[in-house]
């Protein structure tokens, strides 16, 4: 992957925006390609009360990076939209941050499929989760 490409995802990422959730729980791209995209969060804010990472937490980076990379698969004039999101948490993360890895599993032209493993400062895996995007054409503006 050459830098030009990674560069121009992540400019493409940052200027479309991760909405207002995703900015509020402190998400930060690092990197972005079709191929491959990268986030963080700090995992203090988006605890449960007894101070473990929330899983919904996990959820919300995995959705955002799965989400955004197919947009980017899509192209221009495409919208991709998730129809399924399943999780599985098996470390909770209890301070520093999370790092989301979001890899492709499959990438069709109506039909994306991602997977994002949510890693500890540590490098322990806490969270894998699966998305689903459908693609379809944008809405016309009016």
């Amino acid at each position: 992957m050459s830098e030009v490409a990674m560069s121009e995802g992540l400019e493409w990422a940052t200027a479309r925006g991760m909405g207002a959730l995703a900015e509020k729980m402190g998400l930060e791209f690092t990197e972005f390609t079709i191929e491959r995209s990268v986030a963080t969060m700090p995992v203090e804010g988006n605890t449960q009360p007894v101070g473990l990472m929330h899983g919904g937490a996990y959820v919300v980076l995995g959705e955002s990076l799965g989400s955004m990379a197919a947009n980017l698969h899509a192209g221009p004039g495409r919208l991709a939209v998730g129809v399924d999101i399943n999780a599985t948490h098996t470390r909770s993360a209890t301070s520093g941050i999370v790092t989301g890895v979001c890899t492709p599993v499959h990438l069709g032209r109506s039909i994306t499929v991602h997977e994002i493993v949510v890693t500890d400062d540590q490098g322990r895996r806490c969270s894998t989760i699966r998305i689903t995007n459908m693609i379809k054409d944008a809405p016309k503006s009016a």
